[in-house]
């Protein structure tokens, strides 16, 4: 059926710089402030896989964020097909589909995530996750494609990213992102056991993020 087939990403740079101008003024306007602190930083030379955690709406705007204003790599991002059906002007940022409900429709997406490592400066972004869930510190649960991924390309950057809003000072939620350093690992690890690994490392950041947050916000520095 035509709504099931996947979508590539088909990336369109002068979409990219007008929608860039968009997100930036979005983020101005909803946030009192947007800080980051940033523990890696890309190579020319480095491929980068980001992982995030999932907990709001916002989540599918801070991959092009981040990439237009710190890491300018040839950024894409893996989106459950449902939602790049219904915004599918994503794909001209990048985005690609991924059908979670069928096991050969996933693998088709990871294969075309690794491949997209074949261009120069490349990253992706993925929700490990595959759902919004409530946002929390404890270790997270995720699907398996991120494990398959760093298998399939060992000598990829792997580097969780945190993400937390809260409003205790002020009736404007501030956004909090922590970016933190490479993840070491071996690609020939039991993906069961490279995936809880994964979880772990998220699960630490997240701590750490929160703590910061709230008790050391001077080691941030204001994005927008």
């Amino acid at each position: 059926m035509k709504n099931s087939e996947f979508i590539p990403a088909k990336e369109s740079k002068w979409f990219i710089a007008l929608f860039d101008r968009y997100v930036r003024l979005l983020f101005w306007r909803r946030f009192k402030n947007v800080w980051v602190q940033q523990g890696y930083q890309p190579a020319n030379d480095s491929k980068s896989i980001y992982y995030i955690n999932h907990s709001s709406w916002w989540d599918g705007l801070i991959p092009l964020l981040l990439n237009q204003k710190i890491f300018h790599q040839n950024a894409r991002a893996m989106m459950e097909d449902k939602q790049l059906r219904q915004h599918s002007f994503f794909k001209k940022i990048g985005a690609f589909s991924v059908n979670l409900e069928n096991p050969r429709a996933v693998i088709k997406s990871l294969r075309y995530a690794v491949d997209s490592f074949e261009r120069p400066n490349s990253s992706l972004y993925i929700f490990p996750e595959g759902k919004i869930v409530p946002f929390s510190t404890k270790r997270p649960c995720f699907k398996k494609g991120l494990a398959w991924i760093a298998q399939k390309s060992p000598d990829l950057d792997v580097v969780p990213i945190g993400v937390y809003i809260h409003t205790a000072g002020s009736d404007k939620p501030e956004l909090f992102l922590k970016i933190g350093k490479k993840v070491t690992f071996k690609s020939s690890d039991n993906p069961e056991e490279l995936n809880l690994y994964f979880e772990h490392k998220l699960g630490e950041l997240l701590e750490e993020l929160v703590r910061d947050a709230h008790s050391n916000s001077e080691t941030f520095s204001r994005l927008i």
